[in-house]
């Protein structure tokens, strides 16, 4: 099954929490993306059942090993295409993270590396 857009948004809050508090639950995610605990709740039971996470009995929640590839897959994508567009196209920091979060999921694998070239390329200078 391939994950949709908010899914891939859930994986990166939750791997970015892990990374800031050490640990992540339901009402960390709620929280951090300003939406109603039902939603969350759902989001982790479609995420559970497609073995992206885990649910342990203290509430905490943990990337299973699929789950953290595609969370760091999409947070990679994220920071690239922030940097491309704040360090190549000059876009002021808050845009060009708005937009990289709409960008991340409908960008093509190709696309992708041609900017991350592009990135790489421009931090060398």
């Amino acid at each position: 099954m391939i994950i949709q857009e908010s899914g891939e948004n859930y994986l990166e809050t939750i791997l970015l929490l892990q990374k800031t508090k050490g640990y992540v639950r339901s009402i960390d995610i709620a929280a951090a993306l300003n939406f109603s605990k039902p939603s969350i709740s759902r989001a982790m039971s479609i995420l559970r059942r497609e073995n992206y996470i885990l649910m342990e009995a203290n509430g905490n929640i943990i990337l299973t090993e699929k789950g953290l590839a595609k969370a760091k897959s999409v947070l990679e994508r994220h920071l690239v295409i922030k940097d491309y567009l704040e360090k190549v196209l000059d876009l002021p920091p808050d845009i060009a993270d708005k937009d990289a979060c709409r960008i991340e999921h409908i960008i093509s694998p190709e696309t992708f590396e041609k900017i991350k070239a592009l990135v790489a390329e421009a931090s060398e200078q």
